[in-house]
């Protein structure tokens, strides 16, 4: 009897030790299963997450983008708490100038692609330039038009004072293109470094006529009128975008740039009357 009960007492000690090792076995991390569904969990969610823009960029851009960039740039700060966006607006050969100078820039935006070519060509680019948008001249006359201006003709009509951008100026060098295709030979009273300077000249009453684009007519309102013609299908200027080599904020860069040429970005331009490349 005694040998019996000394049996059962063994077996249920080992019974106690079983059950006590196959706890230690599913306790979570000491075999290393729990924990490592843990890490990989943690892991994938750490790496989906992007990591929160903050910072200054600076973009350089051509004068006739001023009120659509100015737009955006809002977009962009509104969308990215802790960004500003430094604008700096200028005929685009002016503002290539100071970029191969070393002016500070993040991004360029040009009012042709010539003028971002010799950047490219000076390997001042951080990869390739983005075509976002076109534009065409038209005429913009005083809402009176005191020169009865009708056509691209009438601008070499004596007496008229015409005002165009210097040649090296997008806007210009489009001028010019139309000159030649039409045979016509403007004699310009002034010849001004920007289409806004164009334009101002206009809106101030010192010119009768000045050659612009379509989008500066449309956000200047009624200070100005516009006459369109046919032969500026000669000239269509395409508008590229880049971050600039030297750029200290590519994320950044990136970022407005993505703006710029996605969805948000093309609407701005086109209510603002630019066309798509």
């Amino acid at each position: 009897m005694k040998i019996a009960r000394m049996n059962i007492g063994v077996l249920v000690a080992a019974g106690s030790l079983l059950v006590g090792l196959a706890g230690c076995a599913g306790t979570p991390g000491t075999n290393g299963n729990s924990a490592t569904s843990s890490s990989s969990t943690n892991s994938s969610s750490t790496s989906s997450s992007s990591p929160q823009l903050s910072g200054t960029v600076t973009v350089y851009a051509a004068a006739s983008l001023k009120a659509t960039f100015t737009t955006l740039a809002s977009e962009f700060e509104a969308k990215n708490p802790g960004t500003k966006v430094v604008l700096s607006f200028a005929g685009s050969s002016d503002l290539v100038t100071q970029i191969t100078q070393g002016a500070p820039a993040d991004v360029f935006a040009s009012a042709d692609t010539k003028n971002m070519g010799k950047l490219s060509d000076a390997s001042l680019l951080d990869g390739k330039a983005t075509n976002f948008a076109t534009n065409v001249l038209t005429i913009a006359v005083p809402p009176a038009n005191p020169a009865s201006i009708s056509s691209f003709a009438d601008l070499a009509k004596p007496g008229v004072k015409v005002v165009v951008c210097a040649s090296q100026v997008p806007c210009g060098a489009a001028a010019q293109s139309v000159e030649k295709a039409t045979g016509t030979t403007l004699k310009p009273v002034s010849e001004e470094s920007s289409v806004t300077d164009v334009l101002g000249k206009v809106t101030s009453g010192e010119a009768d006529a000045g050659l612009v684009y379509v989008t500066d007519v449309k956000s200047a309102g009624d200070k100005v009128k516009g006459v369109p013609f046919p032969e500026s299908s000669n000239a269509v200027n395409t508008y590229p975008i880049a971050t600039v080599g030297t750029s200290k904020h590519k994320d950044l860069a990136a970022a407005f740039i993505s703006l710029v040429t996605g969805s948000e970005g093309k609407k701005v331009l086109g209510d603002a009357g630019f066309g798509v490349p």
